[in-house]
């Protein structure tokens, strides 16, 4: 009998392991944010948080937040993870909002500047929220600033 071809039918049948299965999840979605809640299936709670742990520091996730984690990617001149949003931490923090269910809209400055009645461009990322939302949504030097 032939052992290499029973190995490799072994190797085969091995089971993922959670990391891989939540990097599988990962790369099927187009989301640049993920929450740890849409990891719950996959396994408990302390083995979602510490695979998820192990996946920033491999530099696949950076973390933005509480139970908040952003698709990481290499920057070309640093080689340091870098945020992968298509509209940078800004969308990644409104896509995080809608993800936990936050009512927002744009801040008063970027209103003014939308319309019309300002060229201040707003350099920092702010949102006016309805409710109550207390997480702190940072990344970098760049944080999400609330307006109530």
């Amino acid at each position: 009998m032939n052992v290499g071809f029973l190995q490799a039918g072994f190797m085969r049948l091995k089971q993922k392991t959670l990391i891989d299965r939540i990097e599988m999840r990962i790369a099927r979605k187009r989301d640049a944010v993920f929450l740890t809640r849409e990891f719950r299936d996959l396994g408990g709670e302390d083995q979602v948080l510490r695979a998820l742990r192990l996946l920033v520091r491999r530099q696949r996730l950076v973390r933005l937040g509480y139970g908040v984690y952003g698709r990481a990617m290499q920057s070309r001149l640093t080689g340091a993870p870098m945020l992968d949003s298509p509209n940078g931490f800004i969308g990644a923090t409104r896509q995080a909002l809608n993800k936990l269910g936050v009512v927002w809209e744009p801040g008063e400055a970027e209103k003014a500047y939308n319309a019309g009645m300002s060229t201040q461009v707003p350099v920092n990322p702010v949102v006016k929220i309805r409710g109550r939302f207390a997480r702190q949504l940072r990344y970098g030097g760049a944080e999400l600033v609330l307006e109530r």
